[in-house]
Formats: structure tokens, C-alpha cells, sequence
């Protein structure tokens, strides 16, 4: 890695000019119109500042300001800065460092670097005040009743989220610093007497591993060093929420939160297949309304993955449907096959996903009508498409969409792909054949040492009633015996 670091280790100089051109040198005073430095006499001796415009408060600065032009020439004689620090700036978090890779990653993080003339420590104030949006609800994980805040793009602001659910004073939050030129803020949250720490300390170990000038793409690619990117396997193997409320719950639970400055995304490992299936919604409702939702919400992953490849193979094979289920073929023959027909509507439907993404809002609706009506109506009629076609692409589109993980829906969209081609080309013969290589590959899939199919494979019968019916929080008084929690009791 290239960290292009020559302040790396230089040591903090008493001599004031030589300090004040190395950081003009490094920080590309006075070419970068954002870097702003402030050098002035007080007390006889020479003072330099340095901030990142719009990084900093500017009434916090102007009282620091006012108090630094008060001193006297007799608060700067013997211990200048014990008395900067301790006697004068007093309402505000202050500390002194000695290097210069510590000053350009404090400065450029957005708090504010004194010098001042004879000391061979700066002094940093921080005196942030990030440009950043207010929480609100995710779009992606909406519930109808619960809280409406989500996370942000601002780490501190997160992980305040999180301690306003958890006051326990045995939350940790470890901070790490990733990329040799971006230097973005990693934090690593869990519950000191809950969390496995082994985990914990390897987590630890793989995030400071990481050799790369930036990652500007970051929680993703922090995953994809911490866990290796697999190209063949397209499924999550850690869980992303944009919610305090359910990542409080699993930090309750022994997992590890891991947040990432400047994303909205927060990272839960290690995560299971049944991870990504539940929904904050569940557990928003009486025990038995989140028992039926997550049950329809189980047939919708179902109906996701095997709905349309089972109904092309029965398409392919009218023979060997009984006579109660022959209606679910083809009404009539059509000339353009039948897996040409699935792939070109699956395309479709992606690439029309992919053109909401980028449509403005307005606009979204109008994409929807043309979609609807102008293509699928019109591509029926004139016989590119058999309705049937339509309408199982459409239920399939619903149970992708209904996948409460992202990540998850776009993995089984491959994993459908997958089984429509090889039923397709081999009909029933290929479909089990798929199926059971998909399986397989869920079953030797692992996220941080943890099956992904548990608790299924091993089997846990209590764990997996628990994941079939979504219980009383009353009587859910365990944690996932698979994180070997320390504590594995939630109640008395």
C-alpha cells in the first residue's frame, strides 16, 4: 500500500517556522481554499491554527479565539500549554499530541490544531460541526408503529443512536482508523459481558489488517476484506440495517455492530440465512399477527426462488401434471421458448428496477404506467409474452420485494436464475439438481466461523421454533447459543 505518509512519525518540532511550513508543505497551504490557517502574536509568542473550513463551529471558534488574544505574557512563560489546555479552554474536549500523522488525522477529521512558539505538542480542540442530514425512518425498513429515526452518514451521531437505547455501561465502542490516505473511522460496538470476545478481538485484528489508500465505497468493502470476496457466492454474509433499534437488539444478543463513517448502513455479524428474513415489523405487532406476517413473508422468499422455475418445469411437461392441475399450463403454444421468454422478462424487470433507482421521484410513477401498460400489455398481445409468463414473473417480482434484506432478495434472484436455466435445459432432472446445489452451497457458506443455515443445519430445534414463530419477548429469554454469548441468559 501506498500510503504516500511522509508525516508519518515526524515528531513535533519546538521550533515554530519549521512546524508551520511542514504543514503548509503537507496540507497544501495556501493552495487548498479550504484549509484554513490563523497565525497570530499573543503574548509575545507565535500562535498557528489550523482548521477545515466547514468542518468547524465558528462560534466555538470565536470563543476560543477570545480567549487565546486574553492571555498574558506571564500565562505563556512556564507551562504555556498545561495552561492552555487545563487553565483556559475549559468547556471543550482538549488534548495534545505529538506526532504529525496525529495532527493531519485530528485536522482533517474536523477538529482544530493549535501551535504555539517553543512547545513540542499541539494542542486539538475538538470543535467539530459536521454538515449532516437529521435521522429519519429508512426507506428500505419501514414499519407502520416504532420509532422513525435511522442512522446517518456522521458515526458520532450513530452511535449516540444506539447508546439512547442502551445504557449499559459495559457498551463498547472501539474506534479504528482504515486507509492509508482516507483514514475513515471504523467503529466497533458490542456488550463487553455478552459478546464473545474471541470474536471481538479477531474482528479487531482483520479491520486493522486492512492495506488500502481509502474506502470510499465504505461498510461494503470493509465486509469484502473482513470476510474475503467470493464471487460465486452471491449471499450476504453479514446483515445491513439502517436502524438503532434493531441493531440495539442484536448487540443485546451477542452480536458485533460494526459502523462505518459516512454511511447510513451499519454491519451485524455474524448473520445467518434467517437473519436476513425477520423484520422489525414482526416484533411491532401481538406475537400471533407477527407469527402470520413472517409466515407470509417466509412464502414470499419461497415463492421468490422456486415459484417460476417449478412452473416452467411443469410448462415444459404438461404430461405429467394431473388432471386437478393442468390449468396452470400454457392456454396456447407460443412461438418465441418459454425459458427465452422468463430470461427476457427477468431482464426486464431488473433493468426496470435498475431505471427506478435512477428516475427521479416525480417521474417514478409515470415509469411505472409505462412498464405496466405500454410494454406488458402490448408485448402480450403481440405475442412475445404468454400472460402466464406475466403473471409468474410478477409474483416472483413481489416475493424478491418482500424480502426484508436487500442484499438477500438479489442473491435469491440469482439463485432463481440459476434454477430457471437449469430446469430449462434438463426440466425437473435440472431443477432438483439446481436446487440441491444451491443448498449446498448454503449449507458450506459460513459468516465468521458461524453455519449459515443455522439453526437448521446443526440443528437447534428450540433456536429454529423461534425462527418459525416469532415468540413473546417474555418467554425469548435466550440468546443464540451459536455466538457462544458469555451470558447466555436475557432474564432471570
Amino acid at each position: 500500500m501506498d500510503n504516500n505518509s511522509s508525516e508519518k512519525n515526524v515528531p513535533v518540532s519546538k521550533n515554530y517556522q519549521k512546524n508551520v511550513d511542514y504543514l503548509n508543505r503537507e496540507l497544501g497551504v495556501p493552495d487548498c481554499f479550504d484549509i484554513v490557517l490563523r497565525e497570530m502574536s499573543i503574548g509575545g509568542k507565535r500562535v498557528a491554527i489550523y482548521s477545515v473550513n466547514g468542518m468547524v463551529d465558528s462560534n466555538v471558534v470565536s470563543y476560543i479565539l477570545s480567549v487565546l488574544v486574553n492571555l498574558e505574557r506571564s500565562d505563556l512563560i512556564v507551562n504555556s500549554l498545561e495552561k492552555l489546555v487545563k487553565g483556559s479552554i475549559v468547556n471543550l474536549q482538549v488534548s495534545e499530541v505529538a506526532t504529525m500523522d496525529k495532527v493531519f488525522y485530528f485536522v482533517l477529521s474536523g477538529p482544530m490544531a493549535i501551535f504555539v512558539e517553543g512547545q513540542d505538542k499541539a494542542i486539538i480542540v475538538d470543535v467539530r460541526s459536521y454538515p449532516a442530514r437529521q435521522p429519519q425512518e429508512p426507506d428500505i425498513e419501514r414499519v407502520t408503529r416504532g420509532s422513525r429515526d435511522g442512522f446517518t452518514e456522521t458515526l458520532v451521531v450513530n452511535t449516540v443512536l444506539i447508546r439512547r437505547r442502551l445504557r449499559d455501561p459495559k457498551l463498547r465502542m472501539k474506534l479504528v482508523q482504515v486507509g492509508g490516505r482516507s483514514k475513515t473511522d471504523v467503529c466497533i460496538a458490542y456488550i463487553e459481558d455478552i459478546t464473545n470476545l474471541d470474536m471481538v478481538d479477531k474482528l479487531q485484528k482483520d479491520i486493522q489488517g486492512i492495506k488500502i489508500d481509502g474506502i470510499p465505497m465504505a461498510e461494503k468493502s470493509v465486509e469484502e476484506f473482513i470476510l474475503g470476496s467470493k464471487f460465486w457466492n452471491p449471499y450476504p454474509r453479514v446483515r445491513y440495517t439502517e436502524r438503532p433499534d434493531v441493531a440495539a437488539i442484536h448487540l443485546l444478543e451477542g452480536y458485533v455492530v460494526i459502523i462505518v463513517d459516512t454511511s447510513p448502513s451499519v454491519m451485524i455479524a455474524p448473520a445467518t440465512f434467517w437473519s436476513h428474513v425477520q423484520h422489525a415489523e414482526e416484533y411491532r405487532q401481538e406475537p400471533i399477527v407477527g407469527a402470520y406476517l413472517r409466515w407470509i413473508r417466509f412464502g414470499g422468499i419461497f415463492a421468490a426462488i422456486f415459484l417460476l422455475p417449478l412452473w416452467l418445469g411443469a410448462a415444459l411437461n404438461p404430461q405429467l401434471l394431473p388432471d386437478w392441475l393442468q390449468f396452470i399450463g400454457l392456454i396456447k403454444p407460443t412461438k418465441i421458448p418459454l425459458l427465452a421468454q422468463i430470461l427476457m422478462a427477468e431482464f426486464g424487470v431488473d433493468l426496470l428496477r435498475m431505471a427506478t433507482i435512477h428516475t427521479p421521484g416525480p417521474l417514478g410513477s409515470a415509469l411505472g404506467l409505462i412498464a405496466a401498460f405500454m410494454l406488458g400489455d402490448i408485448a402480450v398481445k403481440v405475442g412475445l409474452f404468454a400472460p402466464e409468463v406475466v403473471m409468474y414473473i410478477a409474483i416472483a417480482a413481489v416475493g424478491t420485494f418482500a424480502t426484508p434484506s436487500y442484499e438477500l432478495g438479489l442473491a435469491n434472484r440469482l439463485a432463481r436464475l440459476f434454477l430457471l436455466i437449469m430446469t430449462g435445459l434438463f426440466n425437473f432432472l435440472g431443477f432438483w439438481i439446481g436446487a440441491a446445489m444451491v443448498f449446498f452451497l448454503l449449507w458450506r457458506t459460513k459468516s465468521f466461523g458461524v453455519p449459515y443455515l443455522w439453526p437448521l443445519l446443526p440443528m437447534d430445534i428450540k433456536a429454529m421454533g423461534a425462527i418459525l414463530v416469532r415468540s413473546p419477548v417474555p418467554i425469548k429469554n435466550q440468546r443464540p447459543s451459536i455466538l457462544k454469548p458469555q451470558d447466555p441468559d436475557r432474564q432471570p
